[in-house]
């Protein structure tokens, strides 16, 4: 289990850096941030999230942490490394909680000092909500953490990278390549994110909130989307994502067939395919 005496820093006190942010102090642990609004960190500091804070790349707090935890956009993560990887202590690991791997992961181990392990992560938790202000530990309850290694990762790191997953709260830790990992988040999590953008962009009546009932709600939850980095997220994972987008269309057209051929049986299998399949997820 990791030392509770070493000192975190987290990069990036938005939603998912603060709720890091509250599970790890909560457990103890001596946590600083960096991001860039100066209301994020006095807003940390006041609701005792974080020991300290800053709004600017705080030289000493880089050199001193053991354990950096970056929660920024990917474009954002490498543009920070680049610049600011001499203030990383010899010895220091650093990860991630970015939603795609093989375009960052591969860029950042190549460009990092060879004294400094970056080992990459996902949480798959989040809200529909964002900011420090929004953040909780208890989104990672349940919830599932992918740590995604590559052949320059040592097992020291890697075994770092799981148990800091079940002291954040997370029930699962798996393991998965870069490529592993972005064929099925292309699957899960941005696939899913399309579909709710499609559905709530194809209808133009602006009364449906009107009529609509729980079924609707749930499927289009998170389609309130911070356009910014799920753009940038789906155009990273670009091959993976059109090709999971290409299987659904076949998928739903294929239904579309089957219901207007008025084929029950078939239509009926594919329900009891999708029951089955759906009662995996409800098991505890």
């Amino acid at each position: 289990m990791i030392n509770r005496d070493i000192k975190v820093l987290i990069v990036g006190l938005g939603l998912i850096g603060g709720s890091y942010a509250r599970a790890l102090i909560k457990k103890k642990f001596h946590v600083t941030a960096i991001t860039k609004e100066q209301s994020s960190i006095d807003y940390a500091i006041k609701e005792k999230i974080i020991d300290e804070g800053y709004s600017y790349v705080n030289e000493s707090a880089v050199k001193e942490a053991d354990l950096v935890i970056f929660s920024l956009y990917p474009h954002v993560f490498k543009d920070w490394i680049s610049k600011n990887q001499h203030l990383f202590k010899s010895g220091a690991v650093i990860t991630d909680v970015t939603g795609v791997k093989k375009s960052v992961v591969y860029d950042i181990q190549d460009m990092l000092r060879k004294d400094v392990e970056f080992i990459a992560a996902h949480p798959m938790a989040g809200r529909e909500v964002y900011g420090v202000e929004n953040s909780t530990e208890k989104i990672f309850c349940g919830a599932n953490y992918i740590v995604v290694p590559t052949k320059k990762n040592t097992q020291r790191a890697i075994k770092l990278c799981e148990d800091l997953g079940f002291i954040l709260g997370f029930e699962r830790v798996s393991i998965l390549t870069p490529k592993e990992h972005d064929n099925i988040i292309g699957f899960l999590s941005q696939l899913t994110h399309c579909i709710a953008v499609s559905l709530m962009t194809c209808c133009e009546n602006e009364h449906l909130f009107s009529y609509t009932g729980d079924s609707f709600r749930d499927l289009t939850r998170i389609a309130r989307i911070n356009e910014d980095m799920w753009c940038e997220l789906f155009l990273l994972n670009k091959k993976a994502l059109t090709e999971q987008m290409d299987i659904f269309i076949k998928e739903f057209t294929n239904l579309r067939d089957l219901i207007d051929g008025e084929n029950e049986e078939k239509i009926k299998e594919k329900m009891r395919l999708s029951t089955k399949r759906r009662a995996l997820f409800d098991k505890k």
